[in-house]
């Protein structure tokens, strides 16, 4: 459909170290398998998306959020003629900064980094991962990825405006990314929201009442898959009708974006930059079913109260080892010891923490006495 505005894998604005090419594979398929073997990305198995790991042995964890992100994003960029590997690439790579315990542990850190006229954002921070953390190679720091897939850790879920501070001026301020790194966005709403449905629902939180009144096409679906499938259990019954959700919405979104590019007029890439809004999006019907979903989740999952617990708990965590660290930073780990003699303390702390995954967070303060 939008082959015309196909990132070329080989007009890539290269590295910030130069390398010569690869024999067989392109440089986003380099990058791409760069971050399945950094060790930020195999932390991920034991960082929390919503539910707490070890609720059981089903619920999703950032990992395996990161490959249905992945599998959602591939979809829709084959469906419409963009380059699969660079979405890919980008799918892999959009979590690899968030630190334990989810968006709990993001706010946590950031509120303590905020007392230092600092921030954190998981999304910088995957960069930061990228461009220094991660030491693998000997003749440079991080994983020297290409420009391109860079700009879409920073860019795919936000803008980067002409007056952004300093650090983010390389980034082509002002200008929107590739359509490629658009649909991660969206992507991501679609994996976590039909996700976090099928987690809420083994956890009991949710029922196919709640969907019904919440959702009310899931109506049809529901109504269907038991005229259908008469015998088969509550849990059966309801993966058949979370695929219905999840076939409309990706649908809704390759149509949405289909048609957004037609009305634009945009005949390339570069047109897709030039423009002042994203051409990434739901269809009308879509966007109401997707928000009805948020809603559902929100009320019925997010806010319950074990969960409001743990999260509170976890925040305390963050907050104590955190603090700790800050009076003793001789405690950190040695590779991240390194840090501190060209790097602030704060950040260092802050660099290692979110680095932890949620089990690590727990043994590092119990042996710590915390």
């Amino acid at each position: 459909m939008l082959s015309h505005l196909r990132l070329d894998s080989r007009s890539h604005r290269g590295r910030r170290y130069p390398e010569l090419p690869h024999p067989y594979r392109n440089d986003f398929q380099r990058d791409r398998d760069r971050i399945i073997h950094s060790r930020a990305f195999r932390r991920l198995e034991g960082k929390t998306q919503v539910f707490t790991i070890g609720l059981n042995d089903h619920t999703r964890n950032r990992l395996t959020h990161t490959i249905e992100v992945s599998q959602v994003a591939r979809t829709v960029a084959v469906t419409l003629g963009l380059n699969e590997e660079y979405t890919e690439t980008l799918a892999l790579a959009h979590d690899l900064g968030h630190p334990p315990f989810g968006h709990v542990g993001e706010r946590e850190l950031d509120r303590q980094m905020r007392q230092f006229g600092s921030s954190f954002e998981h999304n910088l921070h995957s960069l930061r991962i990228v461009d220094r953390l991660e030491q693998r190679y000997a003749s440079f720091d991080g994983l020297n990825l290409t420009f391109d897939v860079r700009e879409g850790i920073v860019k795919h879920s936000r803008e980067v405006e002409r007056d952004a501070d300093p650090e983010l001026q390389e980034f082509l301020p002002g200008e929107r990314p590739a359509l490629e790194a658009q649909l991660l966005d969206i992507a991501d709403e679609i994996a976590y929201g039909t996700a976090d449905l099928d987690d809420s629902f083994t956890a009991g939180l949710i029922s196919f009442d709640d969907l019904r009144a919440y959702v009310p096409e899931s109506a049809d679906w529901i109504e269907t898959t038991e005229t259908r499938y008469p015998g088969a259990s509550d849990r059966v019954r309801f993966w058949e009708v979370q695929r219905h959700l999840m076939n409309t919405l990706i649908g809704g979104f390759i149509e949405g974006t289909a048609q957004a590019a037609a009305a634009a007029g945009v005949q390339s890439s570069a047109d897709v930059r030039a423009l002042d809004y994203r051409l990434a999006q739901f269809s009308p019907a879509t966007i109401r079913i997707n928000a009805n979903l948020k809603t559902l989740l929100t009320e019925r999952a997010y806010s319950c109260e074990p969960l409001v617990k743990e999260r509170a708990r976890a925040s305390e965590r963050v907050r104590a080892l955190f603090e700790f660290l800050l009076e003793r930073p001789e405690k950190v780990s040695p590779g991240y010891r390194e840090h501190l003699e060209d790097t602030p303390v704060h950040r260092v702390v802050c660099d290692y923490i979110a680095g932890m995954t949620d089990a690590y967070v727990l043994r590092k303060a119990r042996d710590l006495g915390l």
